[in-house]
């Protein structure tokens, strides 16, 4: 009997291109492919030296990666914009990219905490110096402007007391010292805010929150107004390998579709949830743009017009024990540190994002024991409602 087992054709290893036809997918195909063939060493010339499109690596990028990075582009007002493996790999390569040993970095006092991280530990690593003002006192940013400060981070939401930051005051003071204000409009979102258009020079997005919206991807969004810096960020970016997965980018691709649907939907339910917890006996405040007791009410409107967004932030009339019989009387609130997600999640503060910080460190924020944040979702405002009785129940 003859053993054909070696009979496997040769040609069997050679990939083959799919046959083209008249029609053509309506879903996005989704392109794994790490590397790229070019048809001569003039080509791959030109490709580098942009005579020509195409891919070599997907480490320098890749399909997936170029169309969720244009349609993002299309929604921010910018072009040129990258996408990177998280939202801190995208804020990472804005002040890495940009920054060197002897430059200074003005950073709002209540950024995201791994961005505070950021900014506080390592840094200061590769000789960049760091300041923190208060956003919403430009006089502070003018104070802290040296003769090395090369940028400015701010957000224009704060995580998580909600506070607005005086964009105009703070993009003015940019102006007149000569340095790059960059900022992180993730809570924003361009639904709200387009930053490039009020004076901003780069502008950031974790993509894995409002944009893709489904907690099923981690993405970053980075882009700058200059081509020069802009080159100085991909560059970067590319070296240590800031490389996004393309099933990822395809999710997020497919999220945004929704994107504009599922924030005016959340957006309204923040404002109703806000509202509701208000009148709880057992809330000590709310935080919430929208509502005339904001501190920077004036501010938002001016700034933000009608959008106030989803986050909702507020403090029990309790301590540490009583925030966690909350936490635990509701298990269908998930309880979870991130934000964006179509349904409701619950964080805290004290115990996730700024744990970091002393208990002074914290209440000089404004976060006590007591203070959680909500990224407000999409459900049924009754069902929201009826969900955090029972949780203050506990209380």
């Amino acid at each position: 009997m003859t053993d054909r087992r070696n009979d496997i054709p040769e040609t069997l290893v050679r990939r083959r291109a799919l046959a083209e036809g008249v029609s053509r997918p309506v879903v996005t195909p989704i392109q794994p492919s790490v590397v790229y063939a070019s048809p001569s060493i003039d080509m791959l010339h030109a490709q580098y030296e942009g005579r020509e499109k195409g891919y070599t690596y997907a480490r320098e990028g890749h399909p997936n990666a170029t169309l969720l990075a244009e349609k993002i582009d299309a929604m921010e007002g910018a072009e040129g914009g990258i996408v990177l493996g998280s939202g801190m790999a995208a804020v990472t390569a804005a002040l890495m990219g940009v920054l060197g040993a002897g430059d200074h970095v003005i950073g709002g006092s209540q950024l995201y905490g791994r961005s505070l991280r950021l900014m506080h530990q390592d840094l200061a690593r590769f000789g960049i110096a760091t300041s923190l003002a208060d956003p919403t006192d430009t006089g502070a940013f003018r104070a802290a402007i040296r003769p090395e400060t090369k940028m400015i981070l701010v957000e224009v939401v704060s995580n998580p007391t909600l506070r607005v930051a005086d964009m105009e005051g703070i993009a003015r003071v940019a102006k007149e010292a000569g340095v790059l204000l960059a900022v992180d409009n993730t809570f924003t979102t361009p639904r709200a805010w387009r930053p490039l258009e009020h004076g901003a020079d780069i502008v950031i997005h974790s993509v894995t929150k409002l944009l893709a919206g489904h907690s099923d991807v981690t993405l970053g969004w980075v882009a700058a107004k200059d081509a020069t810096v802009a080159r100085k960020i991909y560059d970067f970016s590319v070296t240590v390998g800031f490389t996004p997965s393309p099933y990822e980018c395809w999710l997020a691709e497919r999220g945004l579709y929704t994107f504009p649907l599922r924030y005016d939907r959340a957006e309204a339910n923040a404002a109703m949830l806000a509202d509701h917890l208000a009148g709880h006996p057992k809330i000590a405040r709310v935080l919430y743009p929208g509502r005339d007791d904001h501190p920077d009410r004036a501010r938002v409107k001016a700034l933000l017009g009608g959008r106030t967004g989803n986050m909702v932030s507020f403090e029990i009339a309790g301590d540490g024990a009583a925030a966690n019989r909350m936490v635990m009387a509701a298990p269908q609130l998930p309880f979870a540190p991130t934000l964006g997600d179509v349904g409701t999640t619950l964080s805290h503060p004290a115990s996730s994002s700024h744990r970091a910080l002393t208990p002074e460190g914290r209440a000089a924020l404004g976060i006590s024991d007591g203070f959680f944040r909500v990224s407000v979702g999409i459900e049924e405002i009754e069902l929201l409602k009826a969900d955090f009785d029972q949780a203050l129940a506990a209380v």
